[in-house]
């Protein structure tokens, strides 16, 4: 009997790991065990999500919490090792980009146990970025590669990785076939928030570089004033966000905003397919917004799925003021703009390939 260790600890993570761990828990000779880092601890962006995703509650919750990214990471570095140390699996299973992906891949390289990185070679460029040191840090330890899309590929191979790299496509668009149906018998957030559909605005806002920064936070929030006043806005919020803006007091700006706390899994998939545009900062619910063919702005100074915006259905605002995101929000409304549909994400066979491919990789 295999064992595999898997990492997560984001809600990200929680959705790219269902779809695998569904395929794996039918393997006879193959034994996953969760670790949930702990890093996501608020319960509709954790509990709820393993719920709802069918995911087994993890064997381990390392509780870390939140912190700087060093307490963060260190603190997971402590208890991921002794879990590592302990359960000695042939393989540890990591995701994505946050500090539980680094701190899986540094344990693991450390105790010399092989790591699988699943959405390897995904570049921002941008150093000043913690995913982005976090993604290429995981990558370089990593003994198995699986590659959302060729870009990612090619990313890898100039910086000389070549070994064990695997075009599989998107884990997260098994996950929006899996669960799209499901998501539309059994959550009721349109009605009970009183939607119409595609006549709203979806708002998610979290990471440090806006919720953080005075002067960008400012801008998004104006700009949320502004259109509010013309189109209805739900803005799930996250707590980092929630935290900043009483911070700054800057609660006046949301007057017109139907604010709600972090929508689980279903709702969030819900919300998604009936708004009539997203705006957001989050790399999950770029594609997302492409998975349910609505169209979205980016609130970054880039984004690793540069697949979105050549095919008309992202809009990245990289100069983060108000006159440049409504202008962006008036370009992606625009419905005579011509749209196309994208290959590499694949049709959603993503996370059986990656399970052939580390069948075969134990062997």
């Amino acid at each position: 009997m295999k064992k595999i260790l898997t990492v997560i600890g984001a809600r990200p993570q929680f959705i790219k790991a269902a779809p695998v761990s569904k395929i794996l828990k039918k393997q006879n000779r193959i034994k996953e065990i969760m670790v949930h880092t702990g890093q996501h601890y608020h319960d509709n962006m954790s509990k709820i999500f393993f719920e709802e995703l069918e995911i087994a509650e993890p064997k381990y919750n390392l509780e870390i919490g939140s912190g700087t990214h060093a307490y963060q990471t260190g603190e997971m570095l402590k208890r991921l090792e002794s879990v590592v140390i302990s359960e000695k699996p042939d393989l540890v299973l990591i995701y994505g980009d946050t500090n539980s992906t680094l701190a899986g891949a540094l344990v693991s390289s450390k105790l010399h146990i092989p790591i699988a990185h699943v959405e390897s070679g995904l570049r921002s460029f941008n150093r000043r970025m913690p995913e982005e040191i976090n993604r290429v840090i995981a990558d370089h330890l990593s003994s198995m590669l699986f590659c959302p899309t060729k870009t990612a590929i090619e990313n890898l191979r100039k910086e000389g990785i070549t070994k064990n790299v695997y075009f599989i496509g998107d884990v997260m668009y098994d996950v929006a076939i899996m669960f799209k149906n499901k998501a539309q018998q059994q959550s009721k957030i349109i009605s009970k928030l009183n939607l119409k559909s595609k006549n709203y605005i979806l708002v998610t806002i979290h990471r440090a570089e806006n919720t953080d920064d005075k002067k960008r936070l400012l801008e998004i929030l104006k700009s949320l004033e502004y259109i509010s006043q013309k189109f209805e806005i739900i803005f799930p919020i996250h707590p980092r966000t929630k935290k900043m803006i009483n911070f700054y007091d800057f609660d006046k700006f949301l007057k017109n905003i139907k604010i709600i706390e972090p929508a689980g899994f279903l709702d969030m998939i819900c919300l998604e397919n009936n708004a009539m545009l997203i705006l957001t900062d989050s790399g999950g619910v770029q594609k997302e917004a492409y998975f349910h063919k609505v169209p979205c702005v980016t609130l970054r100074e880039e984004t690793e799925w540069i697949e979105t915006i050549k095919a008309n259905w992202n809009f990245v605002v990289k100069d983060i003021k108000q006159e440049k995101i409504l202008k962006a929000i008036k370009v992606m409304l625009d419905n005579n703009q011509k749209r196309n549909n994208i290959s590499d994400y694949g049709k959603g066979e993503a996370s059986k390939m990656i399970v052939e491919k580390i069948k075969e990789f134990l062997k």
